[in-house]
């Protein structure tokens, strides 16, 4: 069991031949089989081809994006050297700006403001509570109470919308 070796020797090499001739001629075939170039000289070097060509597209590609750069720089430039140009003849002032902007804030503040329910809405709602504490094991008892409080928001509701049309 362990008079043979178990690698095999490094001197007698494997070769593969089919049963089928390959379809290649035998000078090709010479050719490959005399060639010092391994897989793996051939991968590298279409590596290094590779890191090449991509190195070459990232240059292209940065002075691309830096000519586009400058050009938009220039763009902006002179926007900006017409900007107060056009602002004095549009009147807009900084100043205007920001009395503009406050006084949509205040608007904006102002809507903000909760108004109390009206005194019906209230009465339904704390019914409705005080049903369901009543009830609190049977709450569909409370049906009555909801209904009326939903009718109360109703006329609310409907009362906004006259006004918000109106």
């Amino acid at each position: 069991m362990g008079s043979s070796a178990s690698k095999p020797s490094e001197s007698s090499s494997q070769v593969w031949k089919g049963v089928t001739p390959t379809g290649a001629s035998h000078d090709l075939v010479a050719a490959l089989q005399s060639s010092p170039e391994t897989d793996t000289s051939r991968q590298q070097a279409f590596e290094l081809e590779v890191q090449a060509r991509v190195a070459a597209e990232l240059r292209r590609l940065r002075t691309e994006e830096a000519a586009a750069l400058k050009e938009a720089q220039a763009k902006l430039s002179e926007q900006g050297a017409d900007e107060p140009q056009q602002q004095k003849q549009a009147g807009v002032t900084a100043h205007a700006v920001s009395k503009e902007v406050e006084a949509l804030r205040a608007k904006l503040e102002e809507r903000r403001k909760v108004r109390q329910l009206p005194d019906s809405v209230e009465a339904a709602r704390s019914e409705v509570v005080r049903c369901l504490r009543e009830h609190d094991r049977r709450p569909l008892d409370c049906w009555r109470e909801v209904e009326q409080f939903k009718e109360e928001v109703r006329r609310l509701e409907k009362g906004w919308v006259d006004k918000v049309v109106s």
